[in-house]
């Protein structure tokens, strides 16, 4: 009898899946009744004979080898067999057979050719292929609701589409951000300009100002169109006069007199600035100046203290020019129109004023006098009858005034 008989049959692949029932009781196991015809167990060895001792003349005989006893057989068995369970759709259906029973029935998937990935999807990779030499599939997973018919089995990830870059709106920001940064730069370099020059008082003096005045100060401002002289006249009589032209703002060489230029230049001169006026009756002519010196404080009252100490404000060879204007009552106003004239040092802004006066009419003037004795009650030269030197002083000193009112309100420090 062989092994093949006593193994039981495999009962038939069942359709649908067996119900769960618990095992039963295994039976003992039986012994044979007789021994397998061709796998016989030997009998048990017989006693070993008695040993037969050899005559004392023979030479004893050598022992017979030992024979190993032979192995019996193992006895076979036959063991239950599990169930088989029914195999997943994948592979029922890979053979051609339809699902089992109890699954829900797959779609048919589209071919390759037609099958396309949703817009936004990324490939993230296939299942992850079976190891060599293996037959197992893959666990079975029923198709989820929410999955699309046809869909690969790989997992995909929809991404939102990037928006394209406008390059109007690209722009748009730059300027913006450099335009920020200059009002940022502006601000910062504007409060750090206050700051120190607020914290400087020579950014704030006088001399600093009044050097910078003469293109810094509207000319309105310096020559005002109308200057009122109440009392400025001879016997305290009202004097008004009308600015007639401006001249173009030089330097004091060809403008000053040669030997005037040389006593101011101690202190340098930086910049000359002239304007003529005529009287209310268009009778007399003054032209009025303004100095600006590159001296500071302590060469400023040197200076002063030289006119004053020498007289060197009365000297006629320290006259100032005058400025003449064509087409006008100044038309014919020369060297020799001068009759009266002034000289100013400042000392607390850098500049010099002078002042000259003459005839409207172009009359020559063989005497000139200065100011200060024009205006003598005793005078008795003609620029003194005339008045002329009450007009140098008047312009000269209204222009003055003027000068030192602006510098001083640009000197005040902010609060």
């Amino acid at each position: 009898m062989s092994t093949e008989a006593q193994r039981a049959p495999v009962p038939p692949r069942p359709t649908t899946p067996p119900a769960v029932q618990p095992p039963p009781p295994v039976p003992a196991p039986v012994e044979p009744a007789a021994p397998v015809m061709d796998a016989t167990v030997p009998p048990a060895p017989a006693a070993p004979p008695a040993r037969v001792e050899p005559p004392a003349d023979r030479p004893a005989a050598p022992p017979a080898p030992a024979v190993p006893p032979a192995v019996p057989p193992s006895v076979e068995t036959t063991a239950r067999l599990r169930p088989v369970p029914p195999a997943p759709p994948e592979r029922a259906e890979a053979a051609g057979a339809p699902a089992p029973a109890g699954f829900p029935p797959r779609p048919p998937a589209p071919p390759e050719a037609t099958r396309r990935r949703p817009v936004g999807a990324v490939e993230l990779g296939g299942p992850p292929p079976r190891p060599a030499g293996t037959t197992a599939p893959y666990p079975y997973r029923p198709p989820h609701d929410h999955a699309p018919a046809g869909t690969p089995s790989e997992t995909a990830t929809r991404l939102r589409p990037l928006r394209a870059r406008h390059p109007f709106r690209t722009a748009a920001a730059a300027v913006c951000v450099v335009l920020g940064l200059g009002l940022i730069g502006g601000a910062v370099t504007g409060s750090w300009l206050v700051s120190d020059s607020s914290a400087d008082p020579a950014a704030h003096s006088a001399y600093t100002v009044g050097r910078g005045a003469w293109h810094s100060i509207p000319v309105d401002t310096l020559f005002p169109r109308t200057l009122k002289g109440d009392g400025a006249g001879p016997g305290g009589a009202d004097r008004v006069w009308t600015r007639i032209a401006v001249a173009p703002d030089s330097g004091c060489t060809g403008a000053l007199d040669p030997l005037l230029l040389k006593t101011l230049r101690p202190v340098g001169c930086a910049r000359l600035l002239r304007a003529t006026y005529t009287d209310a009756t268009s009778s007399s002519v003054t032209t009025v100046g303004l100095v600006f010196t590159e001296a500071g404080t302590e060469a400023m009252r040197a200076l002063s203290t030289r006119f004053a100490g020498e007289h060197l404000d009365t000297r006629t060879d320290l006259m100032p020019r005058a400025y003449a204007v064509e087409n006008s009552p100044a038309a014919g106003f020369g060297d020799r129109q001068r009759a009266s004239w002034t000289v100013h040092v400042l000392t607390e802004v850098p500049v010099v004023v002078f002042a000259v006066s003459g005839f409207a009419d172009g009359r020559k003037v063989t005497d000139p006098q200065p100011a200060a004795k024009a205006m003598a009650a005793r005078a008795t030269t003609a620029a003194a009858q005339a008045g002329l030197g009450h007009e140098a002083r008047g312009v000269a000193d209204r222009v003055e005034r003027a000068l030192r009112r602006t510098v001083a309100d640009l000197t005040e420090k902010p609060e």
